[in-house]
């Protein structure tokens, strides 16, 4: 059952504030949009929304992993994203959604009915101009996997997995969120599999490889020790000068 999350109501101390589609705004434009905004938190497993489903409400996530797939017609399902903190769910002037949310853990969304946030997009330049900062942002994203899925050995494709979620735990203005030598998985290796392009027996060995040969820990299935990053940006196929995390 969906319900309100008040640990969350205070956007000073929310903790995606720096990444989210609010990062530019100022307290006037926070307020307007703290008129329109609610929290709804879903359980591990549960459906956020389907592909076709209308598109009712955008919202961004403030906690937790949810993933985007799209099926074909013979039952076959591709994890095409993570949805991590700060990514934003639905596209304004859409109306509706084009591939399946599903909360990988425990996910608490900051949510906006789309017409009332339609109206505000056009009111506050700097929510407009931090939409438009995302949308580039996920598009050079998508290039990025493009790239990763097409030419990527599979030892690089879990270094670059790894880098990805490191990068997450940094805030645009340099404020870790996270430890950055421990990280949490927010996937199982079978859904890792799938989002990368190999199968699971795979990515299991390309894990033990990179721990024989020193460049992560492992303490379980989920978690991942990282002693040097940029060891680890390396292993990934991309150098410093295109992937600094600081």
């Amino acid at each position: 059952m969906n319900k309100p999350v008040p640990a969350f109501d205070n956007c000073s101390s929310c903790p995606i504030r720096h990444r989210a589609v609010c990062a530019r705004c100022d307290e006037d434009e926070l307020e307007q949009l703290n008129q329109i905004k609610f929290y709804k938190t879903y359980p591990a497993g549960k459906t956020i929304a389907m592909r076709g489903d209308a598109l009712d409400v955008v919202a961004s996530v403030v906690a937790g992993t949810a993933t985007l797939e799209r099926a074909i017609e013979d039952g076959r399902t591709q994890l095409v994203g993570l949805l991590l903190p700060s990514d934003f769910i639905g596209r304004p002037g859409r109306d509706t959604l084009q591939y399946d949310v599903t909360a990988v853990t425990e996910v608490t969304l900051c949510s906006f009915y789309r017409k009332p946030f339609e109206t505000l997009l056009k009111d506050v330049p700097h929510l407009q101009e931090r939409m438009l900062e995302m949308a580039l942002d996920e598009l050079d994203a998508a290039r990025d996997w493009m790239l990763l899925l097409g030419r990527k050995t599979a030892r690089e494709k879990i270094a670059s997995f790894l880098m990805l979620i490191a990068k997450r735990t940094v805030n645009p203005d340099g404020r870790v969120m996270g430890d950055t030598s421990r990280l949490e998985l927010p996937i199982s290796r079978e859904a890792m599999a799938n989002f990368l392009g190999l199968t699971i027996e795979t990515v299991s060995r390309q894990f033990t490889s990179l721990r024989k040969d020193g460049v992560i820990g492992l303490d379980g299935n989920r978690t991942v020790l990282i002693p040097d990053l940029e060891t680890l940006l390396l292993e990934s196929g991309d150098d410093s000068d295109g992937g600094v995390l600081f």
